[in-house]
């Protein structure tokens, strides 16, 4: 906005005003009277152009950003805490309780024994905030002595945690409140509210499914994968708890009975012939090719929520593949045994099935 008000600009404007009959070269006494003057201005467009960014949410960043959004109502996510599923075993293989409270660690984070599940079966708290507490499963190691402990392991990941909301995010979410008008339990507003609930990725909302006052909310998770019952049962507590549905207890208005289900997990099996460049094979590089259809396939479920159904494309599928390094050409491309796109229905997102390669 103030790109030309530099300043050799300011300079030669402040200098036009004084008259010719005056010394005006540089180093003369007029020139260096004015110039301190003009720099400070300079100094000031510069700051002034920093100041108009960070007023407007399409250019504010962080802070900035944060309390641009706090005037509509939309406040910033912060991290949340992973709760995971554990199994505890004794000398002889059969289940052990543990006190409530004891910690384990995986080598790098915490988690907090918070809840018991079943026999030997208990809830977890990473005591690190986001996407870290999901990422590992495995052997635990007790951080407190449990007499009789001879094998921990950490399991399912009953409820996501998530990383502070990033600004792409929030902006998104900003611009979503001028779009639509979330109010008294429209789907706007239920898809405003559910979205907020700690390891909820989107949601389709589904009105008057099963008559009047029925509201279902199909869920994906923040991993943009095919939620847990666990955490289907925990989203529905939160939204109209059972027992207490349409009595207004959750985010639902009074009157509203709400049914929280899963997004469907459709397996999408891929085939295909590829050609490899020097030094590299099938083995070196299939871990490579399933995590670059995965990627495609996240990128699918991302975009679920405001589609009216997926489509997985072969061309799609090839390309991801063709980025692979060490992967030079592919053919026979085949989805499920055949050659058309998949499409699938409006509450389903593809999942990676069993990835085959033929000889080329």
């Amino acid at each position: 906005m103030y790109e030309n008000m530099t300043f050799e600009n300011i300079m030669e404007r402040c200098l036009a005003r004084v008259p010719d009959t005056v010394d005006k070269r540089e180093g003369s006494v007029i020139y260096d009277a004015i110039a301190p003057a003009a720099a400070e201005l300079a100094n000031l467009y510069i700051e002034l152009g920093t100041i108009m960014d960070r007023a407007f949410p399409d250019t504010a960043t962080d802070v900035d950003l944060t309390k641009k959004a706090q005037e509509r109502g939309v406040f910033r996510q912060p991290a949340t805490y992973a709760v995971r599923k554990g199994y505890f075993e004794n000398s002889q293989g059969g289940s052990l309780d543990i006190p409530l409270g004891t910690r384990f660690s995986d080598g790098n984070i915490n988690y907090r024994v918070t809840e018991r599940i079943a026999a030997g079966q208990y809830r977890l708290v990473a005591e690190t905030a986001g996407t870290i507490g999901n990422e590992y499963f495995g052997n635990l190691f007790p951080i407190d002595f449990i007499e009789g402990l001879a094998a921990a392991t950490l399991a399912d990941v009953l409820i996501p945690g998530e990383d502070e909301e990033t600004d792409e995010a929030l902006r998104e979410r900003y611009y979503e409140t001028l779009k639509s008008q979330a109010f008294g339990g429209n789907i706007a507003d239920y898809r405003n509210k559910v979205k907020l609930i700690q390891g909820v990725g989107d949601a389709k909302i589904i009105p008057v499914w099963n008559g009047g006052g029925t509201v279902k909310v199909v869920l994906i998770d923040s991993e943009w994968s095919v939620p847990s019952p666990e955490f289907v049962d925990y989203v529905q507590n939160e939204i109209d708890p059972v027992g207490y549905q349409g009595q207004g207890i959750g985010l639902a208005p009074i009157g509203h009975v709400v049914t929280v289900a899963a997004v469907t997990g459709v397996e999408i099996d891929v085939s295909f012939t590829l050609t490899f460049d020097t030094g590299y094979t099938w083995e070196t590089v299939q871990e490579d090719v399933k995590n670059a259809i995965k990627s495609y396939f996240v990128d699918l479920a991302k975009s679920w929520a405001d589609s009216t159904s997926l489509i997985v494309r072969v061309s799609q599928i090839e390309t991801k593949v063709l980025n692979v390094e060490g992967v030079i050409d592919i053919a026979g491309t085949k989805i499920n045994g055949g050659t058309a796109n998949i499409s699938l229905d409006a509450t389903s997102i593809p999942v990676l099935g069993v990835v085959t390669n033929g000889t080329a």
